[in-house]
């Protein structure tokens, strides 16, 4: 503001650069996240054919990476040059996008609680579809072993899921070698044996169900993280109650610094009128210019 000056407000320098740098992590971690998202697609040959991207049945964990690399990136964008050029719109619009991520997340959680009947039937569904497209993806295919592994299960409620998957059912037709077996994460962890046995599952549903027990993890995926849940109550609880007062924080701080900027903006005011005029020419000059 040329020829203007200010009086008394300033903008706080520590919570300016505290916003700037926190947000400038956030903004480069999504920038890595939204880059490893493109290069598995890359990978997959999914960016040369972008339709492929709905083919898979089930979930492409590759969306992930994507939603959360790009969210984040929104974020740390608004919120790292909001406050280093002292940009009220961004700022406020970093957080007012906070406060609908909490709010989401507040809504999400009620809802869990209020439906959780619901919640298992969805969770479900999900996971007997992501069953079905088992074989379709190799993320997909990552993602199920690894859960089935670390909560010791199978399937969404037992091992009989796996009929869903074309290779795995027991029908008669089933020309597939892994037909009446299941995924070899499915088996139960045998201390002794350094190297995983990939053939661990097959034919193991042909036996009768006492028999299943002693080679593979007989429940399901669904009841194992309700279990989960239980036994991690206060963990789970405390995660979300820092990510909440984290977001909260947050909100506090951009609108502070915003609050400071429209201060510091108010207070700028005009010269006095007495600033703007010429200093009088003493009358010696005054009668050597007009002689």
């Amino acid at each position: 503001m040329s020829g203007n000056y200010y009086k008394g407000n300033e903008v706080s320098c520590c919570i300016k650069y505290f916003i700037f740098g926190f947000n400038i992590l956030f903004w480069l971690l999504g920038m890595a996240l939204v880059a490893i998202g493109l290069w598995a697609w890359s990978e997959k040959g999914v960016l040369s054919n972008i339709s492929s991207i709905t083919d898979l049945g089930g979930l492409d964990p590759v969306w992930l990476f994507m939603v959360v690399g790009g969210i984040m990136f929104i974020l740390g964008f608004a919120g790292c040059i909001g406050a280093l050029r002292e940009n009220t719109f961004l700022l406020k619009f970093f957080s007012v996008f906070l406060g609908i991520i909490f709010f989401l997340e507040l809504t999400t959680g009620i809802l869990a609680f209020v439906f959780k009947d619901w919640i298992k039937d969805q969770l479900n569904l999900f996971i007997n579809n992501n069953i079905r497209a088992y074989r379709d993806d190799i993320d997909l295919q990552n993602l199920i072993d690894f859960t089935q592994e670390y909560w010791d299960c199978c399937g969404a409620f037992g091992a009989d899921d796996w009929n869903l998957n074309i290779y795995f059912n027991c029908t008669d037709g089933n020309p597939s070698r892994e037909k009446c077996g299941v995924p070899f994460s499915c088996c139960t962890k045998d201390p002794a044996e350094d190297v995983i046995n990939t053939q661990c599952g097959y034919d193991i549903r042909a036996r009768p169900d006492s028999e299943q027990k002693d080679y593979i993890n007989v429940k399901g995926c669904v009841p194992q993280f309700e279990k989960w849940l239980q036994d991690n109550l206060t963990l789970v609880a405390g995660i979300f109650i820092g990510v909440a007062l984290l977001q909260i924080f947050g909100i506090c701080l951009a609108q502070n610094l915003v609050s400071d900027i429209e201060a510091v903006r108010a207070s700028w005011v005009p010269p006095p009128l007495s600033m703007h005029r010429p200093p009088p020419q003493s009358s010696k000059k005054a009668s050597a210019y007009y002689s």
